[in-house]
């Protein structure tokens, strides 16, 4: 596990460290939300919760359920410095229980956690759950843009031979029309599945 958790942070800052301002900008730009509390599922080494703390001015919790990933997000966090770095919280908990109060979060940013979820339905029932009235949700797993997906598509081909089959065998788990019947069986009322170039990505929103 350790050395899964060790490597999946070095390619994060080596190869994926230009997508995640873009998916934080992304984020803000569609729910034109900026304050109250985020939160990253799946944050992984954290990346994508700095980029949404340096984005806004908002507190950011960050989530991942394997307690090395955890660690090292921490890591990451301290080397971040203060300012964005200080206003994120880590947490070790899975996506299908979040130890968070219900509609406590005002924008929840999660990328590429999804194809690792047991139940879709209940995660997004999780999330509906947790988010504020005005609140919203961008759950994918896109690369920002169809540019840096090329790019990261060249780099990971030479890292990995098998990078391709490892895509399509993940984007199987959660097509857009897997993701719509989890929605459709979940609480939640209203929901937009988008794949386009910058991705495949579930938009919540309560109201």
């Amino acid at each position: 596990m350790k050395k899964s958790a060790s490597g999946f942070n070095r390619i994060a800052k080596e190869v994926f460290a230009p997508v995640y301002p873009v998916i934080a900008r992304m984020a803000v730009a569609r729910s034109g939300i900026t304050e109250g509390w985020a939160l990253d599922i799946g944050t992984g080494p954290g990346l994508l919760a700095v980029a949404l703390a340096c984005e806004t001015r908002m507190e950011v919790c960050a989530l991942d359920m394997d307690p090395e990933m955890v660690r090292i997000a921490g890591q990451n966090l301290v080397t971040a410095g203060g300012g964005p770095g200080s206003r994120i919280c880590l947490v070790n908990a899975d996506v299908h229980r979040m130890p968070l109060k219900e509609k406590s979060i005002s924008l929840v940013v999660s990328r590429g956690s999804l194809f690792f979820w047991d139940d879709l339905t209940r995660a997004f029932d999780e999330i509906y759950r947790v988010l504020r009235t005005g609140g919203a949700a961008f759950v994918g797993g896109g690369f920002g843009d169809a540019h840096l997906r090329d790019e990261i598509f060249d780099q990971m081909r030479m890292i990995n031979p098998d990078w391709d089959a490892d895509v399509a065998r993940r984007s199987s788990m959660a097509t857009p029309e897997i993701l719509r019947r989890a929605l459709e069986k979940s609480g939640v009322p209203d929901f937009l599945v988008r794949d386009d170039d910058t991705g495949i990505w579930v938009e919540l929103r309560k109201f």
